[in-house]
C-alpha cells in the first residue's frame, strides 16, 4: 500500500511544484504533452477530453492510472478540470479550482478501495516558463488543505464519521526545475511554515476508535530526480534500469503529535514532540538509502494495562541505511546505523527496580554503525524470484565484510565500546555452523562492569553464582586496562578458524 500512495503522491506532487526560469515562448499544449510524457515515463496512463477556447486549453475528467502488477490491481487518481492559459509573454498559468474533488481508487486481488478528497487552495496558478527543453514551474499558496469527502470499500460506502482525514499546510512555496533530453532531470524545492494532520476512525460495531492528530513547523524539501524517456508501461526494475535516481531531504524544525485509542474497556493514548529532524532517502539502480534523525525527542504513554504515566526522553535518536539493490556476482557495499542517545525513564520506573537509588541514572546511549561488503543473488523487483527467496529455493546474497566503525552501550554506571574488522568466507558454512566462516579482529573496552555487579548483588537482582560466572568471563576474555574497573580485549579469529583473545587460544 505505501508504494501505492508513493505513486500516487508523484501526480499529486505535479500540481504543487514549480521554479522561475528564463522566459521563452512555450505553449499550453508545450506544458500538457510534457506533463503527459512524464507521467507515461513513470507508468502511468493519462487521458483527458481536450478543448481549446483563444489561449486557453481546457483538459477535463482527467484520468492517471497506474498499473500494480504485483497485486494484480491498478491505482487511478482522477481531476475534474485543468486549464492551461498562455499569458502572452511566453509562460503558461496553470490553474486549478480553488476548491476541487481529487477522487483515487485502487484495485488487487479481486478487492477494491475508492474514495474522494477535497483539495483546497488560495486560487493562485502555477507559472510555467522556459521552452520545450527546459520548463520551469513556480507555485505559491497561503493555505493548502486535503479533506477525505468519500471512501468505499468493494463498493459499499463507509459511512459518515467512520473515517476523517485532514491535512493541512500553511505558506506553501514549490519550485521545480526541468530539463528535457534523453532522460529528464529534475531539481526541486518546497517549503512550508507548517503542517498539520488530524485522522481518525470509529468502528460502530467493535466500540473500537482512533485519534491520530499532529503538526510540523518549518518544513523544507531539496532533491533531485533522473527520470528515463521512452520506456514503454514502465516498472520500478524497467526504470532502474534504464537509469531512474532520486535524490532528496526533507527536514522540519519541530513537531508534535498525538496518538489515542480505544478498544472496548482498553484505553491507550501517546504524545509527542521534538525539537527538529530530518529524513533523507535516495535511490539508484545501485543503491537505496535511508538516513532519518530527530533531536530533542519527548514521549509520554498512559493506557488502561499500563499501571502509571510514562515520561520518556531522547536527545538524538537516529536511523542509517544504505543497502544495494542490483543483482550481481561483484560486491557491493552497504551500511546500517542505529543511534539512541541519552535515552532516560522516569525516576517512578527506576523506582521500581532500583528503590534505594545504588545504580546511576544517567541516560543510557546506544550507537551503532555498521558498513560492510555484500553480493546480491536475486532480483528483488521480481516477484518469482522473491518467492523462491522467501520459500528457501534460493540464496538471497552473500555476507564478504563487515566493519564495525563504532559500538557504544552506556547504562546504569557502565559502558562498552568497540571496534572490528572481518571478512567472510562463504564457502566455508561448517566451522561456525551454517555461518560463513570469519576472520579478523574486534577492539573491544569495558568500564564499570565490575562495580555493576556488585550493586545488582547487593540488590538481589544478580546471585554471587551468577556473578561469579560472568566474572570468569570476563577474565577469558578480557584483561585489564588502564583506569580502575576497566577492561580490555582484543578478538582475534584466524582464517583457519582458531579464535584468540588477547593472545590467548580460546578455540
Amino acid at each position: 500500500m505505501s508504494r501505492i500512495f508513493a505513486r500516487g503522491g508523484a501526480a499529486a506532487a505535479i500540481l504543487v511544484v514549480s521554479a522561475q526560469g528564463a522566459l521563452a515562448d512555450l505553449s499550453a499544449q508545450d506544458v500538457w504533452a510534457e506533463w503527459k510524457a512524464y507521467l507515461t515515463s513513470t507508468g502511468y496512463t493519462v487521458s483527458g477530453t481536450e478543448s481549446v477556447s483563444g489561449s486557453t486549453l481546457t483538459v477535463s475528467d482527467v484520468s492517471m492510472v497506474m498499473p500494480i502488477p504485483e497485486e494484480d490491481g491498478s491505482g487511478t487518481v482522477s481531476l475534474p478540470e485543468i486549464q492551461f492559459v498562455e499569458n502572452g509573454d511566453g509562460t503558461v498559468n496553470l490553474l486549478l479550482p480553488a476548491e476541487f474533488p481529487v477522487g483515487f481508487e485502487f484495485s488487487g486481488d479481486g478487492e477494491t478501495f475508492s474514495g474522494k478528497l477535497i483539495y483546497t487552495h488560495d486560487g493562485a496558478p502555477m507559472t510555467v516558463a522556459g521552452d520545450t527543453d527546459s520548463m520551469s514551474y513556480d507555485y505559491r499558496s497561503s493555505k493548502v488543505t486535503m479533506t477525505l469527502a468519500e471512501l468505499a470499500a468493494d463498493g459499499e460506502a463507509v459511512p459518515d464519521g467512520v473515517a476523517n482525514v485532514l491535512v493541512t499546510l500553511n505558506d506553501v512555496t514549490t519550485t521545480t526545475d526541468m530539463t528535457i533530453a534523453d532522460v529528464r532531470t529534475y531539481k526541486q524545492s518546497l517549503s512550508a511554515s507548517s503542517l498539520s494532520y488530524d485522522m481518525g476512525f470509529n468502528d460502530p460495531e467493535s466500540n473500537g476508535n482512533g485519534s491520530f492528530k499532529g503538526a510540523l513547523e518549518g518544513l523544507s524539501f531539496k532533491g533531485t530526480s533522473t527520470v528515463p524517456a521512452g520506456l514503454d508501461a514502465p516498472d520500478m526494475a524497467a526504470l532502474l534500469e534504464a537509469g531512474f535516481a532520486f535524490d532528496g531531504t526533507f527536514t522540519f524544525a519541530g513537531g508534535n503529535g498525538s496518538i489515542s485509542g480505544q478498544d472496548g474497556s482498553e484505553t491507550f493514548a501517546m504524545e509527542s514532540s521534538s525539537e527538529g529532524g530530518s529524513v533523507a532517502v535516495a535511490m539508484d539502480n545501485q543503491h537505496l538509502t535511508y538516513d532519518l534523525s530527530q533531536s530533542g525527542t519527548n514521549v509520554n504513554i498512559t493506557g488502561s494495562e499500563i499501571p502509571f504515566p510514562l515520561a520518556l526522553s531522547m536527545a538524538e535518536a537516529g536511523f542509517k541505511l544504505m543497502m544495494p539493490l542490483a543483482q550481481s556476482e561483484e560486491e557491493q557495499d552497504f551500511a546500517l546505523g542505529v543511534t539512541l542517545r541519552d535515552f532516560a525513564v522516569p525516576e517512578m520506573l527506576w523506582g521500581m527496580v532500583d528503590p534505594t537509588g545504588q545504580l546511576p541514572h544517567d541516560p543510557a546511549t546506544v550507537v551503532l554503525d555498521l558498513a560492510g561488503k555484500g553480493k546480491v543473488l536475486f532480483d528483488m523487483f521480481d516477484p518469482e524470484a522473491m518467492e523462491s527467496v522467501e520459500a528457501g529455493e534460493a540464496q538471497p546474497g552473500e555476507l564478504n565484510a563487515l566493519t564495525v566503525k563504532q559500538l557504544q552501550v552506556s547504562a546504569a554506571g557502565a559502558e562498552l565500546t568497540g571496534t572490528g574488522d572481518f571478512t567472510f568466507d562463504n564457502e566455508d558454512l561448517t566451522s561456525f555452523d551454517g555461518m560463513p566462516a570469519p576472520s579478523g579482529e574486534a577492539n573491544l573496552k569495558l568500564t564499570g562492569a565490575n562495580t555493576l555487579i556488585d550493586k545488582l548483588i547487593q540488590m538481589g537482582l544478580m546471585t554471587e553464582g551468577d556473578a561469579m560466572g560472568a566474572r570468569m568471563m570476563m577474565g577469558m576474555l578480557a584483561v585489564p586496562g588502564e583506569g580502575e574497573d576497566t577492561l580490555t580485549s582484543k578478538i582475534e579469529i584466524s582464517e583457519d578458524g582458531q579464535i584468540h583473545a588477547n593472545g590467548q587460544r580460546i578455540k
